[in-house]
């Protein structure tokens, strides 16, 4: 695994108490949880080099979205 980089993060306390209850509905931690939105949105946007998402994911990104291709 990748080393982590560590750095503290200011949060509204009404937006981390949402992110607790979700990632326990997902049973992620919290910080697991936001790693997770932030990697969603960065695919989203276009934003995550395929070359990573491929291997992170096992397969192309187009097949994750149920395109063929």
């Amino acid at each position: 695994m990748a080393a982590r980089k560590a750095f503290p993060l200011r949060i509204n306390p009404e937006v981390y108490r949402a992110l607790r209850g979700w990632a326990e509905d997902e049973l992620r931690s919290v910080n697991g949880q936001i790693e997770y939105l932030l990697g969603q949105a960065l695919r989203k946007a276009g934003r995550w080099p395929r070359a990573k998402q491929r291997d992170e994911e096992g397969r192309d990104g187009g097949e994750r979205r149920g395109e063929e291709g």
